[in-house]
This record gives structure tokens, C-alpha cells and sequence, in this order.
């Protein structure tokens, strides 16, 4: 049984692009590892921008560096 833990910076994903993210990251375990789309599960976890550091920098920071 997969299981795909995605961790993205809570920043306004949709509802569609969630669903975008599980179909696709299912469809991808089935074509490459041949696994059970039944058994796949996908969890998408939203962090908060100030809980999310790159880099040795906050994102946001990290961000206006690279910009």
C-alpha cells in the first residue's frame, strides 16, 4: 500500500489542484511501481509560510533573496 505524504506552503491551492495532485501522483506509482491505484494513498498537508524554511531562511525571505 503506497502512501505519498505532498507538503506544500499553505498559499491558496484549489480544490482542483488537489485532486489534480492525487489522481496524478496515483496514476504515476501505478505506471512506474505498478501499484494498486485501490491501495494508493495520498495525503496533502498545507504548512504555514512562517513553518516552512529553505535554506536556512523562512520562505518568504528566502523568496524576496531570489527574486
Amino acid at each position: 500500500m503506497p502512501y505519498v505524504n505532498i507538503k506544500v506552503t499553505r498559499e491558496g491551492v484549489s480544490s482542483a489542484q488537489k485532486a489534480a495532485l492525487i489522481s496524478g501522483m496515483t496514476e504515476l506509482l501505478q505506471a512506474v511501481l505498478n501499484k494498486d491505484p485501490a491501495t494508493t494513498v495520498v495525503v496533502i498537508d498545507e504548512v504555514e509560510m512562517e513553518n516552512w524554511g529553505i535554506a536556512g531562511l523562512p520562505v518568504i525571505e528566502y523568496r524576496q533573496r531570489h527574486s
